[in-house]
């Protein structure tokens, strides 16, 4: 009869994962500052907001709080670990005298307090960074925020600040910039209300190109779909070339910028651009907001991957996110001149004329009689 065995059933302890670095790091230190109090003089620039384990959090406030002992009472007594764990039980309820006893054994050199609090506050700052950047790209796609471009700059700008306070925490070194492997950029998934307003812009500018060359803010990375980058091009060419603009000399144009590909015909193109609604500078500065959310999605997501990336020192994460929120400069100024009016004329025949709204359709022109057809 073959022999048989029991199934043991998995539960599921080999899934939890092993303790990250600063764990055993958090563990050295409450065992060096359990051992020798005086140790709290390496440890000023720390605080229990630092530590990843909310019970070493605990921990470390009970130490800090209760005053420290006499060198020579301490070695005698546990009277001050009594103290520290009643004061840190009612944080960390599971908290045992017997798991402030094994802190000491997992410290391996006591004098070495201050190498395991860089630790900490390292480990610390990957956190902080990473919560900044998930907060950047939340906010970025937050489709309930009244004005999220608005929001995003603020917090980039907070994000900003951060980030010049903690490069003074940590000292440079050789190779400043993470060497992480970025993900591939995946393409712009554009919705459909995305698409429409890119294709009124090509519309409105193909009607009212004098509106064109003021709109130099605009560009063709900006769009979501490559082929109306490409006949943004061939729009904003024809104008600053001072050629005529229209539905046929846009086709025209496009033909010769190898546009008219795949099943795209020349009705289609020149239907495309032949339906205005509103004004150029109005769709523009929808397309230019939602290319600046964009980026600042793509941007948060590249510091998360530095935070991801344990290889990389404070320093390198600093310089890194530092670098990354500094690609979203060119295109906020670009933002800013768009969506800043622009100054009213003090003076002169026209200073009190009033502006023509920028969402305003144009108006329509009259249809011609067949009098004035035949004539």
């Amino acid at each position: 009869m073959p022999h048989t065995t029991d199934t043991v059933e998995d539960d599921g302890i080999d899934c939890v994962p092993a303790p990250k670095p600063v764990h055993y790091a958090e563990q050295a230190l409450l065992g060096a500052l359990l051992l020798e109090p005086a140790r709290l003089a390496d440890t000023e620039q720390l605080s229990a907001d630092h530590f990843e384990s909310h019970t070493h959090a605990a921990l470390f406030t009970g130490i800090r709080t209760i005053p420290v002992p006499d060198p020579a009472d301490h070695a005698k007594d546990t009277t001050w670990f009594t103290k520290i764990l009643d004061f840190a039980r009612p944080h960390a309820p599971g908290l045992s005298a017997s798991y402030l006893h094994s802190l000491i054994q997992f410290c391996p050199r006591s004098q070495h307090a201050a190498a395991y609090a860089q630790m900490i506050r390292a480990d610390y700052t990957r956190r902080l960074l990473r919560s900044h950047a998930e907060r950047l790209a939340l906010t970025a796609t937050d489709p309930g925020l009244p004005d999220p471009a608005a929001t995003v700059l603020v917090l980039a700008d907070d994000f900003s600040r951060l980030l010049g306070e903690l490069a003074g925490e940590f000292a440079p070194h050789p190779g400043s910039l993470p060497r992480t492997v970025l993900p591939a950029e995946e393409p712009r998934q554009a919705a459909e209300d995305y698409l429409a307003e890119e294709r009124l812009l090509l519309a409105s500018a193909t009607a009212i190109p004098r509106e064109v060359s003021q709109m130099r803010w605009l560009r063709a990375e900006d769009f979501a779909s490559p082929l109306h980058a490409g006949l943004w091009r061939t729009i904003t060419a024809l104008v600053h070339r001072g050629d005529m603009v229209d539905p046929v000399t846009v086709l025209g144009e496009a033909q010769h910028r190898g546009l008219l590909v795949g099943a795209l015909t020349p009705r289609d193109l020149m239907a495309l651009v032949s339906t205005p609604a509103g004004s150029p500078e109005h769709w523009g500065e929808q397309i230019l907001r939602r290319a600046l959310l964009t980026r600042t999605h793509r941007v948060a997501a590249q510091i998360a991957a530095y935070t991801d990336d344990f290889a990389n020192t404070p320093h390198q994460l600093i310089t890194g996110s530092r670098r990354a929120l500094a690609d979203l400069n060119t295109l906020r100024t670009r933002y800013h001149h768009a969506t800043t009016p622009a100054p009213a004329p003090t003076a002169g025949p026209h200073a009190h004329a009033a502006p023509l709204p920028r969402a305003a359709s144009p108006p329509p022109q009259a249809t011609p009689t067949a009098a004035q057809t035949r004539r």
